[in-house]
């Protein structure tokens, strides 16, 4: 069910807006008509003028139904979405052809629809667009209306390098459309891995959470549970006399208090104040650095800063994220991780900092990046093929990223080895959401 809801939802979000193609259609509009009169005022060449706005105000008349038919929000399904960029195309060929065909050098712009089709909607609609491209171009060739030119010279290129512009024209939007879907599959990717990671980031944190929540109830409930207990002994010992009126109002007030406490273990991340929800920065750190405590490799931790301690929202992606580069430090260093935190009424800043060999000069400017990984050169990281590819400190980094954080990675200088991770958080968008709350 979780992965045909994540389906779902990619299948959404790669949809075009219809205010997307309205915006984009409305600054060709803009470029055509600017184009057009400037030709025909400015250079004085004869144009049929009339056909040529006619055709630019189909292209109007179709974003002004749009804007009225569809919210500016909506996503348009592929077919749709196709045939708008089939009438783009199909407007800009008749532009071409009362402006010169295939000897119009804005004919490359005939490239916009297959792009934003090829990025947009799966490959046989981006296919049949570079198709439609290409069999319009191949008309443009033979059926055309003279260019523009000299009001009595005429400019005719010759049947071979028209040739060649079909030919360079067609194989730019098979290369651009393959290109663009590429690296727009890749950019998809990635996008699902991260948000299929960020939901099982909250999940693990929920269940924690929920155990720390039970501990805590187990601890609360000892209290009311033995008030009960006591004034159920003592109506044993009498079990003839009626009970007390003091003593069911303090059963009544036990059993509510109980309530609560359960009661709590439904409402995970309501309540703002709680320590569920809201951490200081040093509890934080305290969290994502205890699991490696009992290594050899010493982890140490400093806080530098005025009253009070910032306070942010507990945040699977910050927990991962800085558990994620700690754990990279233990790996490489050598006997000592420094993790030091310092804020003031601006900046809140943690560095972290190791004793190992450091980044590779030669992939220090490439870290964060996906598939980059310092792994091979470590002695110390015996690990089998299937790991180690540079995922982990890429999630991690886009990850603090979208915190609002920025994340700096570099060597310590001077003659000291080691790696040094220094992440930046603007105050308020460290504390914004524990704000919120």
């Amino acid at each position: 069910m979780t992965d045909l809801s994540l389906e779902n939802v990619g299948t959404r979000a790669r949809r075009l807006r219809v205010d997307t193609l309205v915006r984009l259609r409305w600054l060709a509009v803009a470029g055509q008509l600017v184009a057009i009169l400037i030709v025909h005022y400015g250079l004085r060449f004869p144009l049929p003028i009339a056909p040529c706005l006619a055709a630019v105000g189909a292209s109007a008349a179709l974003n002004v139904g749009l804007r009225l038919r569809f919210q500016r929000n909506h996503r348009l399904a592929e077919w749709p979405a196709t045939a708008l960029l089939t009438f783009d195309l199909l407007q800009l060929a008749a532009l071409l052809y009362l402006t010169g065909g295939l000897d119009n050098p804005f004919v490359v712009l005939a490239l916009a629809p297959v792009v934003i089709g090829a990025v947009s909607l799966p490959r046989g609609q981006a296919a049949y667009l570079v198709a439609l491209m290409i069999v319009l171009a191949l008309v443009l060739a033979f059926y055309n209306q003279p260019l523009p030119w000299i009001e009595g010279a005429a400019l005719s290129l010759p049947p071979v390098y028209r040739a060649g512009i079909w030919v360079a024209l067609g194989l730019a939007g098979i290369f651009v459309a393959l290109y663009a879907s590429r690296v727009a599959e890749e950019a998809r990717l990635l996008s699902d891995a991260l948000a299929a990671t960020e939901l099982v980031l909250a999940r693990e944190q929920h269940l924690s959470q929920l155990d720390g929540l039970a501990a805590a109830a187990a601890h609360e409930l000892g209290t009311p549970l033995a008030t009960i207990a006591l004034v159920t002994k003592e109506w044993t010992r009498n079990p003839k006399s009626a009970p007390a009126q003091d003593d069911l109002d303090l059963l009544s007030q036990q059993v509510r208090r109980c309530r609560e406490i359960l009661g709590k273990l439904t409402s995970l991340g309501d309540d703002p104040g709680s320590m569920l929800t809201n951490m200081t920065l040093s509890v934080l750190l305290e969290e994502v650095i205890q699991p490696h405590r009992n290594f050899d490799v010493k982890a140490t931790v400093e806080m530098n800063g005025p009253a009070p301690e910032p306070i942010c929202a507990r945040s699977p992606g910050v927990l991962y994220g800085l558990g994620n580069l700690i754990e990279n430090a233990v790996d490489f260093a050598r006997s000592e991780v420094e993790t030091r935190a310092e804020w003031n009424s601006s900046e809140v800043i943690v560095t972290i900092a190791d004793d190992g060999p450091g980044f590779a000069p030669e992939i220090l400017s490439s870290l964060g990046e996906p598939y980059v990984t310092t792994r091979a050169a470590d002695r110390r990281a015996k690990i089998d093929e299937t790991t180690g590819l540079g995922l982990g400190l890429f999630i991690a980094k886009t990850l603090l990223e979208r915190s609002g954080a920025s994340v700096r990675l570099a060597n310590k200088p001077g003659p000291a080895t080691g790696a040094v991770v220094q992440i930046v958080w603007p105050r308020a968008e460290f504390e914004r959401r524990q704000s919120a709350a």
